[in-house]
């Protein structure tokens, strides 16, 4: 299952090229929509964490059976994990893309200010710049706020699966080391992290790929 980032859809690079790949090695392949992304409707301003991680329960649950290999990327690693953690015994392994865990406390947090801060108390809103979307992002106070009670990095995170993390060493969205955190505060004893000389945050050269592909084939065989 392919759960993607922020503002990304279930149509994106990586999300064609595993579905590819799953269809050339016989394994069954879901990767979704949240709320306000894609060919899903919603307001992407108006959802939160906790909203997007029910819809991919949603869909591992009505979806999908048997052994599942998780694939986060981004925002999407964070959703990864929350639903790993909900449903430990279906979950057999999880590889995470760029991952951006908590990011709305360690990536978007620091970012803002002080006309951020006061557009988010006047309107519940404000615009963050953006290279992969000339508008920049929108970003909610509910998004914050209620980010706050999904947070992971403070605290071990008790999951046993596997996990494989891949990150770009010049990733300017998210920082390689927030990748390191994540694995030292995974339960897991077999978890590593890749870093990748050059490897920007999107993650999608023809290298990068072939890279990931060689990743879920060490689970999904």
């Amino acid at each position: 299952m392919f759960l993607g980032g922020f503002n990304s859809h279930m149509r994106g690079t990586k999300a064609e090229a595993i579905a590819d790949y799953c269809r050339s090695s016989g394994n069954a392949c879901v990767r979704l929509d949240y709320s306000g992304h894609g060919e899903s409707g919603g307001d992407c301003a108006a959802a939160t964490i906790g909203a997007w991680r029910s819809q991919a329960l949603a869909v591992i649950d009505t979806a999908t059976r048997g052994p599942l290999l998780l694939v986060g990327s981004s925002m999407g690693a964070w959703i990864m994990l929350l639903a790993a953690l909900a449903r430990p015994d279906r979950v057999t392994a999880m590889i995470g893309i760029a991952a951006a865990v908590d990011m709305t406390e360690r990536l978007i947090g620091p970012q803002l200010e002080a006309r951020h801060l006061r557009e988010l108390s006047e309107s519940g809103t404000t615009r963050l710049t953006s290279e992969y979307d000339p508008q920049g992002y929108v970003i909610s106070q509910a998004l914050l706020m209620e980010g706050r009670g999904h947070l992971l990095l403070n605290a071990p995170i008790m999951l046993d699966a596997p996990l494989r993390l891949l990150h770009g060493s010049a990733d300017r969205e998210v920082p390689w080391q927030l990748s390191l955190e994540l694995m030292q505060r995974v339960a897991s004893g077999d978890a590593s992290l890749q870093l990748v000389k050059d490897a920007d945050h999107r993650f999608s050269t023809p290298d990068n790929l072939r890279l990931l592909m060689r990743t879920i084939d060490e689970f999904a065989r």
